[in-house]
């Protein structure tokens, strides 16, 4: 059974993973949907530093982020005097290092799942005289859902794994920013932690699991809904 401090960590570590997959979608969406319908010069670029968090180091990406949001830094500053809001060594912070770090894998997803959306549907749709955005409401959008399905587990799935970005960003303060890898990584460096490292260890296999089959049987779902047979989007 798991201790207070254990569920503790638990509830944590789900509610850094959802505020990061839900604070992270629209960004993701844009960003998806720009990349596999627009072309423009910079979009190589752009679509570099999108993916950019899966190459470089976590640990540099938690660097960047307290560059940047640090109470010194130009965002966090910003934040701190005008909205009164701290990230760095907070649980929002925690979320942030997360969101950062699913973005790219949220990106992918939806964008392939765009880019599967036949054009002649939405111009169809045009031609019988709906508007752009009502078109991408009505056409793209519900279309896209496997991909925006698949995106969000997998945002989630990497969020609850997420450790480099976060230990350097929001640090491995009990009860506020110790999610569940640093919790393990703090049992490992304990006498007699490995019971307690076996169970949150155990959890975290459980979630990441439960989180692909639910994926797969929503995307199944939606894409025979739709149409489409129920492709992979993963």
């Amino acid at each position: 059974m798991l201790s207070a401090a254990e569920w503790a960590i638990v509830g944590l570590s789900l509610k850094v993973s959802l505020v990061a997959m839900a604070a992270t979608l629209p960004v993701a969406y844009g960003l998806a949907w720009l990349l596999a319908r627009k072309r423009f010069p910079g979009i190589l670029l752009l679509d570099a530093l999108v993916h950019l968090p899966l190459v470089v180091p976590p640990v540099v990406t938690g660097w960047l982020l307290l560059i940047l949001f640090g109470r010194n830094g130009p965002a966090g500053a910003f934040l701190e005097e005008y909205l009164g809001i701290v990230l760095v060594f907070r649980w929002t912070g925690a979320a942030l290092a997360a969101a950062i770090m699913a973005l790219p894998l949220m990106v992918r997803a939806i964008r392939l799942s765009i880019e599967a959306v036949d054009r002649r549907l939405e111009e169809a749709a045009r031609t019988l005289g709906a508007r752009p955005l009502w078109a991408f409401a009505t056409v793209t959008l519900p279309l896209s859902v496997p991909g925006i399905l698949a995106g969000c587990v997998l945002g989630f799935a990497r969020s609850i794994g997420e450790f480099g970005a976060t230990i350097t960003f929001a640090s491995n303060i009990p009860g506020e920013t110790r999610t569940l890898p640093l919790a393990i990584y703090t049992g490992l460096q304990m006498p007699g932690g490995e019971e307690m490292v076996t169970r949150l260890a155990l959890i975290s296999v459980g979630l990441s699991i439960a989180a692909l089959v639910a994926s797969e049987w929503l995307v199944r779902r939606s894409g025979a809904r739709l149409g489409q047979g129920g492709g992979h989007v993963l």
